[in-house]
């Protein structure tokens, strides 16, 4: 092998959730995201902010789903969407802080000593996502 990777970054996440509707309504409503399609015989809908696209896929069964736990089970930790700039951070935390079904775990803070700062939630559908502003390392 000549050392070049044999992939070309990140088609799309697929992200099972709680509440298909609830979900995308928070991404398409709350963070301006645009509706690429959907498939309700699945149920799917695919969202994108123009650089990522979301799968977002319907539980079989919402009462009997386990609940998203990043200490315990194999996956997805967390999503991390960029910011453009740190008032841009803090608008958005505002407003997703505040829509129904949002649990803050924290507000904008300094990753480590800075510059790089970020604040993190848990969208209504029970994924864990961070906004984040800085410098690329």
């Amino acid at each position: 092998m000549d050392g070049k990777p044999l992939t070309h970054g990140v088609d799309h996440i697929g992200l099972t959730v709680r509440n298909l509707n609830v979900t995308r309504d928070f991404f398409i409503q709350c963070l301006g995201w645009s509706l690429v399609a959907e498939r309700p015989s699945y149920p799917a809908a695919f969202v994108s902010d123009g650089h990522v696209m979301l799968t977002l896929w319907q539980v079989a069964d919402p009462d009997k789903c386990v609940a998203f736990d990043r200490k315990a089970n194999v996956g997805l930790h967390h999503l991390a969407l960029r910011i453009g700039s740190e008032e841009a951070l803090s608008d958005i935390f505002a407003r997703v802080s505040e829509w129904p079904g949002v649990v803050a775990e924290f507000a904008p803070e300094n990753v480590g000593q800075g510059p790089k700062r970020h604040a993190m939630v848990y969208e209504p559908g029970g994924i864990r996502l961070e906004f984040d502003f800085g410098p690329r390392v």
